[in-house]
């Protein structure tokens, strides 16, 4: 089979078996012998002799190695391409609802905070004899009192969260 793959190798690049010993500093007999199976080139002029034929040991042995065509690689690359697109939409639309919900957050932190300001304490003036309106007291101070000490926290981590995504971009 090497010997086979020599002589196929060698004429198909068009060398005559005398440029051939020229190209690998042996003697024209010696690929001869190669060629009609008489002996077998070493490791070392298996590799000289691939690179002197530009084919592979691979090749010289009779491996059948496939190489990528050309069309096959083009293809993988456009794959890549599509799919490097699309990830970079989804990347873009979860950073635009992520911006959305912050900022969604932000802007109702502030209108609730304005209208705490705005309706002050109305529950101090209230009757709390009655059940009903103590009940109702109670829980407006228990908002105004939990959104009074946790929306600030939330509110900055919104305006950074929305600073640091935006310098991404």
């Amino acid at each position: 089979m090497l010997s086979e793959n020599i002589r196929a190798i060698r004429e198909s690049r068009g060398l005559s078996q005398e440029e051939l010993a020229i190209k690998l500093n042996v003697v024209r007999q010696t690929v001869s012998k190669w060629e009609r199976g008489l002996s077998v080139p070493d490791s070392d002029m298996l590799v000289s002799m691939s690179e002197a034929l530009d084919a592979s040991v691979g090749a010289l042995l009779g491996e059948t190695v496939s190489e990528p065509e050309t069309d096959n690689l083009s293809a993988i690359a456009e794959k890549l391409q599509v799919v490097d697109l699309q990830l970079a939409r989804g990347r873009k639309l979860w950073r635009r609802l992520v911006c959305g919900a912050l900022l969604a957050s932000a802007i109702a932190i502030a209108l609730v905070f304005a209208c705490l300001i705005l309706l002050g304490s109305p529950y101090s003036h209230w009757d709390f004899s009655d059940p009903e309106l103590a009940v109702a007291g109670t829980l407006y101070h228990g908002f105004e009192w939990a959104f009074v000490r946790i929306a600030p926290i939330v509110l900055v981590a919104a305006i950074a969260g929305l600073f640091l995504l935006r310098k991404r971009e």
